[in-house]
């Protein structure tokens, strides 16, 4: 516990000041992270206001990865790709020294896609490749590729043609980009690929462990997301078993395959990338262990804390980290869908949901700010005075 100014309690002695770590994931479609700990911490500090708070916001791979890694000290560097749909994007990337932070989604996602529009069969993750070679050009020799928030159910086909590869029909022609265009796919010839990545540690962060194909493939679970009928499903799925035959099908089954629509088997087969859970790398690039050091609370949370959230989403990684520690965890979220023993398990010791203070669901997104900052004002009062 601590006293009204902030110091540790133990026993009725006070040992050190109390310093708080927010490590927060995006409060999608209404804060980002870095929003989150800024309200976080203005909430707090109206209760304590000389409390020491470290802000980390973090991701787990996906959509907010680049920003997060901006956030914590690394330069965003922006260039021009293809999108999603062929047309030109601008899309960023993180760098600090030779270590680069790469979203697919800010290339190949689908905020690059009209509303309402959708191209689950035609859809290419081309820019993605482009993306990775600017990191290269710039110096890049390990590669965080944080990938989630696709557009795409292409296995990666888009990236490795932006690398060099070639993909090739019976006539010798280039399939169609897309998924829908490996049910052509005679040879694919992989020669030409960027022989930099030889030299290169390129990391698959993601928080998906399915494989390519199959009832748990990318098509299956994620297709419905990107606008596939379940006619699109079948073939699309068809599609990629194929392609998978063609490059070969040993990965195919491997964690992470069917990462953003099977971008994840293209980068395991063709660049050598190596898997590991998202928030695991993520935590790690950004520095959590030694913020972690410092603190004597951490606050974790994002959007919706459900069974989602359990299975290598970013609070759950916090927690675990922090459980290790020894240092207790309280989780903030818009909507609470987990019973107070799975939070326990989980390591987080109580939720703070938004829908708490706003039940209303679009009027709770609309003003996620300042019931954050309720939300943190609580926070202080149970485990801060």
């Amino acid at each position: 516990m601590f006293d009204s100014k902030g110091y540790t309690v133990r026993d009725g002695a006070v040992s050190q000041p109390a310093r708080v770590l927010v490590a927060a994931d995006k409060f999608k479609g209404s804060l980002t992270a870095v929003q989150v700990a800024e309200r976080v911490t203005a909430g707090l500090r109206r209760i304590v206001p000389d409390l020491e708070v470290d802000t980390l916001p973090v991701a787990d791979g996906g959509d907010g990865t680049v920003a997060a890694a901006v956030a914590a000290g690394f330069e965003r560097r922006e260039v021009r790709v293809t999108g999603p749909l062929g047309a030109p994007v601008t899309a960023a990337y993180a760098l600090r020294d030779a270590t680069a932070v790469v979203e697919m989604a800010e290339a190949s996602g689908l905020q690059h896609l009209p509303a309402g529009v959708f191209a689950p069969l035609t859809a290419t993750t081309y820019g993605s490749g482009e993306l990775l070679r600017a990191a290269l050009d710039a110096g890049a020799r390990t590669i965080v590729f944080g990938v989630g928030g696709s557009a795409t159910t292409d296995g990666g086909a888009g990236m490795l043609a932006a690398l060099g590869a070639r993909f090739l029909d019976a006539d010798g022609k280039p399939v169609p980009p897309g998924g829908g265009g490996l049910s052509a796919l005679a040879t694919a010839d992989l020669s030409g690929l960027d022989a930099r990545f030889e030299n290169v540690d390129l990391i698959l962060a993601s928080d998906v462990d399915n494989p390519l194909t199959g009832p748990k493939g990318a098509p299956a679970v994620y297709g419905p997301q990107k606008g596939a009928t379940p006619e699109d499903v079948a073939e699309l799925d068809k599609a990629l078993a194929h392609y998978a035959a063609v490059l070969g099908p040993d990965l195919a089954d491997a964690p992470g395959a069917g990462a953003a629509g099977g971008i994840g088997y293209g980068a395991l087969v063709a660049l050598r990338a190596r898997f590991r859970p998202g928030i695991e790398v993520m935590l790690d690039v950004l520095g959590f262990a030694p913020a972690l050091e410092r603190a004597t609370l951490v606050i974790t949370g994002e959007g919706s804390l459900d069974e989602q959230t359990l299975h290598g989403k970013a609070p759950a990684g916090v927690a675990a980290a922090a459980r290790a520690q020894g240092i207790e965890v309280v989780a903030v979220c818009g909507r609470l869908a987990l019973p107070p023993e799975a939070l326990g398990r989980a390591g987080i010791r109580r939720a703070y949901a938004l829908t708490a203070l706003e039940p209303d669901p679009a009027k709770c997104m609309a003003e996620a700010g300042p019931l954050l900052e309720q939300a943190a004002e609580s926070i202080a009062r149970d485990f801060l005075t």
